[in-house]
């Protein structure tokens, strides 16, 4: 299979893979574009007020109110990085490995916000049926929520300065570089034909390593492994985690970019997978710790969300059970066996879930696809599940794997140099909420 041929099954349903939208009299289609602003919107309530509430809910009762703001101003900060860099450098041309500054402060949208439009140029561009202008958006959803994940491995102990400034970098420098390998179809990660539907790779091992690499930077929290550091609110916790489910279904289904079969079946997987990972991990939990409980039941929901994010547009319902109860046990032994033989505290198991079972999802996804469901005018036969894809998508998850350890290493410690990375002793005893934003629950 020729590496253009790879690259046309992973666009969506409709894409044509000829003349641009524009060049052809295309016009917006109305039910592609409704759907998409419903993606959008469910994709950003999964961090305000989801994930917010999800990690806020599992923190000490100190350091409640400094979650919330870390994935409140994060959503901020990354939105306004968006519209003035971050989408050029992941969706602009560029080449294999960067975007560009062509569309720097989104120039050009004024000229073509009724009009569908093309992302790429040439024998690869991907004709879309939506305005850019919803395309920027939802894109702008997952590049919000991706590092607001990864403050769940640095919660309680790292200064909102350092937050913030990481945020800033980090967005710009690892987040926008490998959206842009792996979703444009420029990108060498595109080209190699690997498949990640709605961000295995860009998300959740994005955010998981640079968790993980943070949680091993900043040290572990004063008193871990000694100290009760049990969740304030598990309310918090549930009611974010079902906010989390059902706002993923834009996140996975919204990602065929078409309200048709292909997202119908995104959404019917994605929460087979989820329900399937909460039996899972109830499963081992229950046998292990002699209790089920209920921080492990919505903990097991978002790893079998996590799992089958990069599956979600290639696979069926069968072996969507598969990831999700595979990912019910992966989260349950990151969350815990792996955390515990490393030594490392990944204070909210960022990397236990997101790292650990989108690194599962992304193999499966080689071995589970189903072709017709990628199936497209230039390639017929679609993608299917095989060893020569197994062996891309492990290519896939090494690269990011590793350049995501790298670059976050080396802007963390820049970080530490300008501002410092983490509060004080006397500070981190007293809670965050008071000495960060001088306020705290009553």
């Amino acid at each position: 299979m020729t590496q253009m041929t790879r690259a046309g099954l992973l666009a969506a349903p409709l894409a044509s893979l000829a003349l641009p939208a524009w060049a052809q009299g295309a016009t917006v289609d109305t039910g592609d574009t409704a759907w998409m602003l419903t993606s959008t919107a469910l994709v950003l309530m999964m961090t305000i007020p989801g994930l917010a509430l999800f990690y806020a809910g599992m923190v000490r009762k100190k350091n409640v109110l400094a979650t919330l703001a870390q994935s409140f101003t994060v959503c901020a900060l990354v939105s306004v990085l968006w519209v003035v860099a971050g989408y050029s450098l992941a969706f602009g041309e560029g080449n294999a490995w960067i975007g560009d500054l062509s569309k720097f402060l989104l120039s050009g949208v004024a000229l073509t916000w009724d009009q569908p439009f093309s992302l790429g140029s040439g024998d690869a561009a991907v004709a879309m049926t939506i305005p850019e202008t919803v395309f920027i958006m939802f894109q702008m959803t997952f590049a919000i929520i991706t590092p607001a994940l990864i403050t769940g491995a640095l919660a309680d102990r790292m200064r909102f300065s350092a937050l913030l400034l990481f945020t800033l970098l980090w967005s710009l420098l690892v987040y926008s570089p490998v959206a842009h390998w792996v979703w444009h179809p420029n990108g060498w990660i595109f080209g190699l034909g690997a498949l990640d539907f709605a961000g295995g790779t860009v998300v959740h091992i994005n955010a998981g390593v640079a968790g993980l690499v943070g949680a091993l930077v900043l040290g572990k929290r004063l008193g871990y492994g000694n100290d009760n550091m049990a969740p304030y609110n598990l309310t918090y916790a549930v009611i974010g985690a079902a906010m989390l489910w059902v706002g993923w279904f834009g996140f996975n289904a919204g990602s065929a970019v078409a309200a048709g079969g292909r997202a119908g079946m995104a959404l019917l997987v994605t929460h087979a997978a989820a329900a399937a990972a909460v039996l899972g991990w109830l499963a081992a939990e229950w046998m292990i710790k002699g209790k089920p409980s209920v921080l492990g039941a919505v903990s097991g929901a978002v790893a079998g969300l996590v799992a089958i994010t990069p599956a979600a547009g290639f696979v069926l319902p069968g072996p969507a059970l598969i990831i999700g109860f595979a990912a019910g046990l992966s989260g349950f032994w990151g969350a815990t066996a792996l955390k515990h033989w490393l030594g490392y505290d990944d204070s909210l198991d960022a990397f236990g879930v997101h790292g650990v079972c989108g690194v599962l999802g992304a193999l499966l996804t080689g071995v589970f696809a189903y072709g017709p469901l990628s199936a497209t005018t230039a390639a017929p036969e679609g993608v299917s599940g095989s060893l020569d894809q197994f062996l891309i998508q492990i290519y896939a998850v090494v690269a990011v794997f590793v350049f995501t350890a790298i670059a976050s290493f080396i802007l963390l410690k820049i970080v530490d140099a300008i501002v410092g990375l983490r509060v004080s002793e006397e500070e981190e005893r007293e809670g965050l909420d008071v000495t960060q934003h001088g306020e705290r629950i009553a």
